[in-house]
């Protein structure tokens, strides 16, 4: 644990059991003294892709579940220490969430919630949690598999929307990606499950790698189109791709493992009918960068939502 503008930060990274790998992620368990701007300021003094800060019911940095679902008791700890949720009344405890990117707000963040899961299980031990979050209300189960704690949140109801040509030229241009160098098997699209994410398919493995971008460009195409990332993906097998994320409008140029673009991408799929579905997808995230992650996606007939699971580990101060 350490402390940024006086607050107490916890350190997890997510979607890998070692801490030089996956996304990491500040995870504050008491955020109920802070208001929006001092959590924006923790969150850029620690300088992770996000941070995420837990609020008691009624407290000064409530956010209050945005999406019209909450109430008195929905969320934070019963004594005001962030010890415990409140019940949802089948056992789960209740918290609401809130995501900063050192540059702003997010509505929902993966990785920031894994690693705020497992946090919590580690504290409190596995079982169910739920998350009141700026986009809606996304149930955490955390299991014990072995030495391993494994996170597995279900997303919000995701939706994908075409893109115009236009504003797909400009995202391409801002890439320096020729469009010639796009997977035709998979069409670009705006897909989300929680945030907003543009789906870019690389035909090869080395137009994915060659990563170089123009910065400001991008950034401002995607405040236009209200995108968190882009999800650009190189399918290597039909359950398995490899995927980045440039992330300018968080202030950082990649995220090196993406939870909230996950599921968007898995929805992505099947709606496009091109996974079966019921199906199991593994995500490698991060490799291009050092800090080599896998996130696990599961898309259910039954089931409009996504799930997405992964392990994490606390990093040392």
């Amino acid at each position: 644990m350490s402390r940024h503008s006086g607050t107490e930060v916890l350190r997890y990274t997510a979607f890998s059991a070692d801490p030089e790998g996956g996304n990491p992620a500040g995870v504050v368990l008491d955020a109920s003294g802070l208001d929006e701007a001092a959590m924006l300021a923790v969150a850029a003094e620690l300088g992770y892709s996000e941070s995420a800060f837990l609020t008691r019911q009624g407290g000064p940095g409530e956010a209050g579940a945005r999406d019209g679902t909450g109430g008195p008791g929905e969320a934070g700890a019963r004594d005001g220490t962030g010890e415990a949720g409140a019940q949802d009344g089948t056992g789960a405890r209740e918290y609401t969430i809130r995501y900063f990117s050192p540059k702003a707000e997010v509505p929902f963040c993966g990785h920031a919630t894994v690693a705020t899961a497992l946090a919590l299980a580690e504290r409190d031990g596995p079982g169910d949690l739920v998350f009141r979050t700026p986009a809606g209300t996304v149930p955490v189960t955390v299991t014990r598999e072995g030495a391993e704690l494994r996170a597995t949140l279900t997303s919000v109801e995701p939706e994908v929307l075409d893109i115009a040509p236009a504003d797909l030229a400009e995202a391409l241009a801002a890439l320096d990606w020729p469009a010639a160098d796009l997977d035709p098997a998979l069409p670009p699209r705006i897909a989300f499950a929680g945030a907003r994410h543009l789906v870019l398919a690389a035909a090869t493995r080395e137009r994915l790698a060659d990563l170089s971008y123009d910065f400001a460009r991008l950034e401002a195409l995607m405040h236009r189109l209200d995108l968190t990332t882009l999800q650009l993906v190189w399918r290597q097998a039909p359950d398995v791709f490899h995927v980045r994320d440039p992330f300018p409008v968080g202030g950082v140029v990649e995220d090196p493992a993406t939870g909230a673009a996950a599921a968007a991408f898995g929805a992505y799929l099947r709606d496009r009918s091109l996974v079966p579905g019921t199906a199991v997808l593994t995500l490698h995230q991060g490799e291009d960068m050092g800090r080599p992650g896998t996130l696990t996606v599961e898309l259910r007939a039954d089931d409009a939502r996504v799930r997405v699971s992964g392990t994490g580990t606390r990093i040392g101060d």
